[in-house]
């Protein structure tokens, strides 16, 4: 996929400071040039099917539409792209869905310069760069396994704290059929109280906190 000459990137984050400073890194180095930059997802997909990238560095937690779903809309357009996560989220949800959607890499923003370069250099030569800690993480949750929607959506709703009588009224089920759910839900979370259930959804990167 590579071209003669740079590699063009598009860098994709909602922060304008890190993104600028992103852009500085990249533009600095003799194989690489940034030739586009967004600051939400809906502006990404649109510079992406306009410049045809070789590399598109991408956050996962963007304005309008968020990264995971970007990734998966560039990847319907082009399978071939090639994509380096670059992000804050370290849940074992939010990485094996990206590597699933076909990113290359996935790296988290206090990575070294170094190890950024290297995976930009690593994906442009057709290869994956997937630090060990990433890797445990997933291995983890190959273990665990998933959750489905409905428990997703009731793990969604403890995080906002609310109660069986609001979860049943929110999702149009019995109060006794909400219990049920949640039983099952700790079981599979390892956890034993709303609490615990939580803050374990939030560490796997099942949900996040608006």
């Amino acid at each position: 996929m590579k071209k003669k000459g740079k590699l063009r990137l598009l860098v994709v984050d909602d922060h304008p400071a890190l993104r600028a400073g992103l852009v500085t890194i990249i533009n600095r180095q003799p194989d690489m040039q940034v030739i586009a930059e967004a600051g939400d997802g809906l502006n990404a997909l649109a510079l992406f099917r306009e410049h045809h990238p070789d590399i598109v560095l991408l956050d996962l937690r963007l304005p309008g539409m968020e990264g995971a779903e970007v990734l998966e809309a560039m990847k319907q357009d082009s399978p071939d792209c090639r994509v380096v996560v670059l992000t804050t989220f370290d849940g074992e949800h939010d990485i094996s869905r990206v590597l699933r959607a076909g990113a290359q890499a996935y790296l988290l923003k206090d990575a070294p310069t170094e190890e950024l370069l290297g995976a930009i250099r690593a994906v442009s030569a057709g290869q994956r760069h997937i630090p060990p800690l990433v890797a445990v993480r997933l291995a983890d949750h190959m273990t665990r396994g998933e959750l489905t929607p409905r428990e997703t959506d009731l793990l969604q709703q403890l995080v906002h704290g609310r109660s069986n009588k609001e979860i049943a009224a929110h999702l149009n089920l019995a109060e006794e059929t909400i219990k049920a759910y949640m039983k099952g839900l700790f079981a599979k979370l390892g956890v034993v109280d709303r609490t615990q259930a939580a803050i374990r959804g939030l560490q796997r990167g099942f949900v996040h906190l608006d």
